[in-house]
């Protein structure tokens, strides 16, 4: 999950849509051989957003959600989701083109992704970092 402290000193997440859909999602992808979760999570953000930054080792938790695959059928998944503080959104990155990225006050992200799980995540994440 990317996050950052804004100017105004509020808490934010980045959101990116999905590809197929449009909806409001974080980076995420599938596992990758030989490379632990927190990696392969600061790689999908680089790749789906262009962030750069520190990604913590320990998961925030985990949701569910139903993958739609392009032949029409779907994918129960569990999703693990890692913080990554934003240090930097490069001008540039490999799927710019094919999503939108955008800052999100953290109780605004919440609202706009459809998946229960993703939501208490958030919410509980930038209620922890106001404190």
């Amino acid at each position: 999950m990317p996050w950052r402290v804004s100017e105004e000193n509020k808490v934010e997440v980045l959101l990116v849509t999905s590809r197929d859909t449009r909806r409001w999602v974080i980076p995420k992808g599938w596992p990758m051989k030989g490379r632990k979760p927190h990696i392969v999570a600061a790689i999908e953000a680089q790749q789906e957003a262009g962030l750069h930054g520190k990604v913590e080792k320990s998961k925030l938790g985990d949701f569910e959600y139903e993958k739609r695959m392009k032949g029409g059928g779907a994918v129960d998944c569990v999703v693990e989701v890692y913080a990554l503080r934003v240090e930097q959104q490069r001008k540039k990155w490999r799927e710019k083109g094919q999503r939108v990225t955008y800052w999100f006050d953290y109780a605004v992200a919440a609202q706009q992704v459809d998946e229960p799980g993703l939501k208490e995540l958030i919410l509980a994440f930038g209620k922890g970092l106001e404190r």
